[in-house]
């Protein structure tokens, strides 16, 4: 009796194993296969996650199309705007949150466009321009030159390289500066007809900013919409990070053949 639970305890012991083995060699065969499908698409979902918040409220590029700027930003610069100097938007929303610092008078800010009725197709376009004046600050040019609170300024950084262009010519989307003149300043009264080289005074409300281009006479800004909401502020940019020309190239697939390599890398101010 002993040799036969012997050998029954053997036979046992013998199925036990081979069934750990075989259970073993799944697992084994199943690690062999890579992360399962769940895996991969948790991993995909984070980096996805990651990305959006970056681009949301620290980090975003964004990418130069016209000459308003020249020469502080030229077109075909692609540059990286930081977010959460002035407090990043929350997308789909009205919120802003809180940020580091506040928009400077010189500084070169993102923002969205107050509307602009003649171009319903796009009317509120993210922009960048320069800020020149804040909320109290009274403005105006006479002559191309732009005063702030009686006080000359130049035109941007490097000014002297822009084009000059035809200062008297008007528009009626200059009308909008009517209700926000004075009189009596140290400018004089403003004119009948606010023109591109002559305008105001103007006193800039309370939470509002008044932007300019560095290229006054290829610039589309405050003179034709007006006063820029503090909410509508999106950032700083900070460097250039990439820049062809795109405007003046004359080879093919300029974005390779045709980098302004000296740009890449230019901080922004």
């Amino acid at each position: 009796m002993a040799s036969k639970k012997s050998a029954s305890s053997r036979s046992g012991s013998a199925v036990s194993a081979l069934r750990a083995g075989k259970s073993a060699g799944k697992s084994a065969g199943g690690a062999g296969h890579g992360p399962s499908l769940w895996e991969n698409t948790k991993a995909v979902l984070f980096t996805v996650a990651v990305f959006l918040v970056v681009r949301t409220f620290l980090l975003e590029a964004y990418r130069i199309p016209s000459g308003s700027m020249i020469p502080t930003l030229l077109i075909g610069d692609w540059l990286f705007v930081n977010k959460l100097a002035y407090g990043p938007h929350v997308p789909f929303t009205a919120i802003n949150l809180p940020g580091y610092d506040d928009p400077e008078r010189g500084d070169v800010v993102v923002f969205v466009s107050p509307n602009q009725v003649d171009q319903p197709d796009d009317p509120t376009p993210t922009l960048v321009k320069r800020l020149v004046a804040v909320g109290g600050d009274t403005v105006w040019m006479r002559g191309g030159l732009f005063y702030l609170n009686g006080l000359p300024q130049r035109q941007g950084f490097a000014a002297s390289q822009n084009p000059k262009g035809d200062g008297g010519f008007s528009h009626p989307l200059f009308l909008w500066q009517k209700p926000f003149e004075v009189k009596g300043t140290a400018a004089g009264d403003p004119p009948a007809q606010p023109t591109l080289d002559d305008w105001g005074p103007l006193v800039v409300p309370p939470g509002m900013l008044f932007m300019l281009g560095d290229n006054r006479y290829d610039s589309k800004d405050g003179r034709y919409w007006g006063f820029v909401p503090r909410e509508n502020v999106r950032g700083r940019p900070v460097f250039v990070y990439y820049s062809y020309r795109a405007d003046e190239s004359d080879r093919p697939l300029p974005f390779l053949t045709d980098i302004r390599w000296g740009r890449i890398g230019d901080i922004i101010r």
